[in-house]
């Protein structure tokens, strides 16, 4: 089993920076690839980008391209998502996953162990 836990969300203005980490602890070794999903009210949730554990290969929804950035600490087995230029739109909850075999990335039924999401909220 993996457990993960989030960290760093938070109440922030528009255009505003803030960075989010994902603590993965247990089975470690035998996660693939992790990644960030966000729900926001009313919504279903959606894949916002992911990275490979091994090689650090890095993807993303083209709503957060050129302003997000993942990536990863694997002596801490964390991960972190920047977010700069931050919109009112990406207000939600952000939740970290984590995937053991190489699966299709984007979509949220191929992970396998979740955290329990960070609220970021963004004021305009």
């Amino acid at each position: 089993q993996v457990q993960l836990a989030e960290s760093g969300g938070g109440l922030v203005q528009a255009g505003g920076s803030l960075r989010l980490s994902c603590a993965a602890s247990g089975r470690t070794s035998s996660i693939y690839a992790m990644g960030w999903f966000r729900q926001a009210p009313g919504k279903e949730r959606e894949f916002v980008a992911a990275i490979t554990i091994i090689g650090g290969s890095t993807y993303y929804a083209d709503s957060v391209k050129g302003r997000f950035t993942i990536s990863r600490d694997n002596a801490k087995n964390t991960v972190y998502l920047q977010m700069s230029s931050l919109k009112s739109e990406d207000t939600a909850v952000y939740y970290c996953a984590a995937i053991r075999v190489p699966r299709q990335l984007g979509y949220a039924d191929g992970y396998d162990y979740w955290g329990q999401g960070t609220q970021v909220t963004v004021s305009s």
